[in-house]
């Protein structure tokens, strides 16, 4: 149990690195004329493409698992991939970035209070401390204090993101359909990959892109190596990684730790784009970092859980485990 989890902590912290990278990865495709739709897309969709061949190893023999599995891999294309995504950009239009994120990550308090609703697993204090905290940190991170502006419409869409982060961190723990985390993440991949293009071709969204240079680490890169980087990092290895973390440590930790995120892209704005974190911002990077060790420590270990007691007949009603 002990590896299970410390493995899940390292790849939750992987996720969270390669999903960090989307930002400073993205700058240079939009300085170069792309807009964010067309970013997310080409991202989403070099993600599915890479995980691909992987995940068609990972299902030989297991094929019969999809007829069970489907609906799960829609929901988190659907909703966790596409939907999360075009909401978070929707937001941004009317919000800044940091109100937008700190909607978006309002999506761990969903994962809290659905598991209490779901599944009776009332939050109790340290998780309730450790959420003060790492929602606390985040705004210091995002350094939201001096913003003004607050669009009803774009707090809506911030909100929706939300409900997108706290489905994928539900469905990514799921292991009732016996699907391989991997290819979890690459159907949500592929069928997020083709809403987002429908949404573009209806006129949803905007699908500008460019194939001039584009500035990275500054130096310049040809456009193609910058959509790879963007889908084979911070798509292809942070959903793959993310999805196999959830499983490990379930969904309320997880989301937790996902957090760090929001840390690892201000590292990577100040190694890639020079961009230096205020000391305000490695306050709150501590307090996050506090928030998920509360959490951590309020996780049941396996000898505080009561044993199941077995009935004295068979007329006696089971109880299944909740997953």
């Amino acid at each position: 149990m002990q590896r299970r989890t410390t493995a899940g902590l390292g790849l939750a912290l992987v996720s969270a690195a390669t999903f960090g990278t989307s930002g400073s990865l993205a700058k240079g495709l939009l300085e170069a004329g792309w807009s964010p739709a067309a970013a997310v897309t080409w991202r989403v969709t070099v993600g599915a493409l890479v995980l691909a061949v992987p995940a068609g190893l990972a299902m030989r023999g297991r094929w019969h698992l999809l007829r069970r599995g489907w609906p799960s891999i829609a929901l988190f294309g659907a909703v966790a991939v596409a939907a999360c995504q075009l909401s978070f950009f929707l937001a941004v239009e009317r919000l800044s970035v940091g109100v937008a994120l700190l909607l978006e990550y309002l999506g761990l308090i969903l994962v809290v209070g659905w598991l209490w609703l779901r599944h009776g697993e009332r939050p109790r204090p340290l998780t309730v401390v450790g959420a003060g905290l790492a929602v606390a940190g985040l705004v210091l991170v995002l350094d939201v204090f001096g913003v003004v502006q607050i669009d009803p419409v774009g707090v809506l869409w911030g909100l929706c993101a939300a409900v997108g982060l706290a489905v994928y961190f539900v469905v990514s723990a799921d292991e009732r359909t016996g699907l391989p985390p991997l290819v979890v993440a690459t159907g949500g991949l592929a069928v997020g990959a083709a809403l987002l293009i429908v949404a573009g071709t209806l006129g949803l969204t905007s699908m500008q892109w460019s194939r001039t240079d584009v500035a990275l680490a500054g130096s310049p890169v040809p456009w193609w190596l910058a959509v790879l980087a963007l889908g084979l990092v911070a798509a292809a290895v942070a959903y793959a990684t993310g999805v196999a973390a959830t499983r490990r440590l379930g969904s309320k930790l997880a989301s937790f730790v996902g957090l760090t995120e929001v840390l690892f892209a201000v590292l990577f704005a100040w190694l890639l784009l020079g961009e230096l974190p205020a000391p305000v911002q490695l306050v709150g990077g501590l307090l996050i970092l506090g928030g998920v060790v509360a959490v951590k420590s309020d996780e049941r270990r396996p000898e505080q859980v009561a044993p199941a007691v077995l009935p004295d007949d068979d007329t006696a009603p089971s109880r299944s485990p909740v997953p």
